[in-house]
């Protein structure tokens, strides 16, 4: 995806576009917005930020974020990795908000680069009143060269706080304070055009890249009353792992842990809280359908990792021959306690 650059004259900063809000406007009056407007044409929006810079961009891709694959983001991981062996500062990608936190990260999880690796989007198409993308690209660009930003992997910046890939969430569906990380906080914030780091950069756990990326993960929400129709079929559909949504500390219906049981003696099942913040739970609750009971069957609790990220790990872990040794990982990674 990447072009040769001049080489006299390396860019400082790369920025990849891959659509979303961010690059929305409506076409015609009455009509939605559609991701329409270019890298290239983004560029023009932090005019006053790239002067005496040497900015390289490139339109990846112009798609919602909702139809971004694992695949094409190998891709862009690929593409920004050849950016750092260009001899850039700082790479910056431009994207949907709707599975920016996703995004986020699956590149961490992969990236090994000291350069920075920043996400940013938009809540808010750029011909709506109080457009927030060429801020967010302003403010992610600013990150992306700053040099307390290195070592600290990949990075999200949106109105104005930097969050770790690892802890933030979209927590609102159109607010342009859109994006937090509960529990943990802004990684950082800009301020008066300044970075400020509230935290140290920390050490980090990167995974081998994929071998193989055609395997699936089924990730099924414990709801009220759910039938078991889904569950049922997980194994016969061809799934690798199974990543549960459940109840509070990690709970499910009487219902489903037969089904879970024997799902577990097949394949790996990861139990993730789908309250939104908060852990999951080990040794609190002891009925049918409780964390423990679901530990004893086999099922693996996954601290504070959401279900959605937990998809994300488990495979990317498979894909590298790693299925079974999420565990070691969410350890690694900080959402769960270490043993001992």
């Amino acid at each position: 995806m990447a072009q040769q650059l001049n080489h006299h004259t390396l860019p400082l900063l790369s920025i990849g576009a891959l659509g979303g809000t961010v690059s929305m406007r409506a076409t015609q009056p009455g009509a939605g917005a559609t991701p329409v407007i270019t890298g290239e044409a983004l560029l023009d929006g932090i005019s006053q930020l790239h002067e005496g810079l040497d900015v390289h961009i490139e339109t990846l891709c112009l798609v919602p974020s909702a139809s971004l694959d694992f695949n094409l983001l190998l891709e862009v991981l690929i593409w920004a990795q050849e950016q750092v062996k260009l001899g850039v500062q700082g790479v910056v990608i431009t994207q949907g908000a709707d599975t920016l936190e996703e995004t986020a990260f699956f590149l961490d999880l992969l990236w090994s680069d000291d350069v920075p690796l920043v996400l940013t989007g938009a809540m808010r198409p750029s011909d709506q009143q109080g457009a927030d993308g060429s801020a967010n690209l302003t403010d992610a660009s600013r990150v992306a060269l700053d040099a307390q930003s290195r070592k600290r992997g990949v990075l999200v910046v949106m109105n104005g706080q930097i969050h770790q890939a690892l802890h933030v969430r979209k927590s609102s569906a159109m607010a342009l304070e859109a994006f937090n990380s509960a529990l943990f906080g802004p990684a950082g914030l800009i301020i008066e055009n300044r970075v400020i780091y509230l935290r140290k950069a920390s050490a980090r756990t990167v995974l081998p890249m994929p071998r193989s990326t055609h395997h699936k993960v089924a990730l099924l929400p414990a709801t009220l009353s759910a039938d078991t129709v889904l569950l049922e079929h997980v194994l016969a559909l061809g799934y690798d792992a199974l990543v549960v949504s459940a109840f509070g500390a990690g709970h499910v219906s009487i219902d489903w842990v037969d089904l879970i049981d024997q799902i577990t003696t097949e394949i790996p099942v990861l139990v993730a809280t789908r309250t939104g913040s908060g852990s999951t739970a080990e040794a609190s609750y002891g009925f049918i359908g409780s964390e423990m009971d679901l530990i004893d069957r086999g099922a693996l609790m996954c601290g504070f990792l959401c279900p959605y990220k937990a998809r994300i790990l488990i495979w990317l872990l498979i894909g590298a021959g790693l299925g079974r040794e999420v565990g070691k990982h969410l350890q690694r990674l900080g959402f769960k306690a270490t043993e001992g």
